[in-house]
């Protein structure tokens, strides 16, 4: 009987993983099973941490705004609470991102604007 050889796929499938893997340390980049459980793992991660990173910037907006306006009570007569809802009152379509790069670059602006719509 003829010897039959195993095709190409197998290993262009294995060869497209160990691309993917192949920054990764020890046997994650060299062993197969590993390189497909390491390669699943690491898509998981970044499906994950896309959602966390919006959530963490909003945090970061929140707190920077609160900052801002915490240390400066004399100045503006409002919360970071109230502030956010007058906007939304006023229907002023400015969002936290906005507002916090406001307070961080020019403070006396916020506090104009804060001040306006209260």
């Amino acid at each position: 009987m003829t010897r039959i050889k195993r095709g190409y796929i197998a290993r262009k499938r294995r060869t497209k993983i160990r691309l993917f893997t192949s920054s990764f340390r020890g046997a994650h980049s060299r062993l197969t099973r590993t390189m497909i459980q390491q390669k699943i793992k690491a898509l998981v991660s970044a499906h994950r941490d896309r959602d966390r990173k919006k959530r963490d910037f909003r945090a970061l907006w929140i707190s920077r705004i609160n900052a801002i306006i915490g240390a400066n009570k004399k100045k503006i007569d409002s919360s970071y609470h109230r502030l956010i809802y007058n906007l939304y009152k006023r229907q002023l379509l400015i969002n936290r991102k906005i507002v916090a790069q406001i307070a961080i670059l020019k403070g006396d602006c916020l506090f104009m604007i804060a001040n306006e719509i209260i």
